[in-house]
């Protein structure tokens, strides 16, 4: 809950379907979607005729192989 007493603004994910990248919307500027990629990195613009909406299974999917990555030892 956030210091108002209200519930925090969920973004939505969408996934790139001109690459697959599953990322969170951030916004829209300039006739683009920005999405981050899940758990934090560089935006990208995304035109929104490229997008579709991201399955909750996808998202975790994209999340764990995240964490599997940055888990790795050199």
């Amino acid at each position: 809950m956030t210091t108002d007493g209200r519930e925090p603004t969920r973004r939505p994910y969408a996934v790139d379907v001109r690459d697959g990248r599953i990322g969170e919307v951030m916004g829209n500027e300039g006739g683009y979607v920005q999405l981050r990629p899940v758990g934090g990195g560089r935006e990208w613009d995304c035109p929104p005729e490229s997008l579709r909406e991201a399955p909750p299974g996808e998202v975790l999917r994209a999340r764990v192989r995240r964490l599997n990555r940055e888990g790795r030892l050199p």
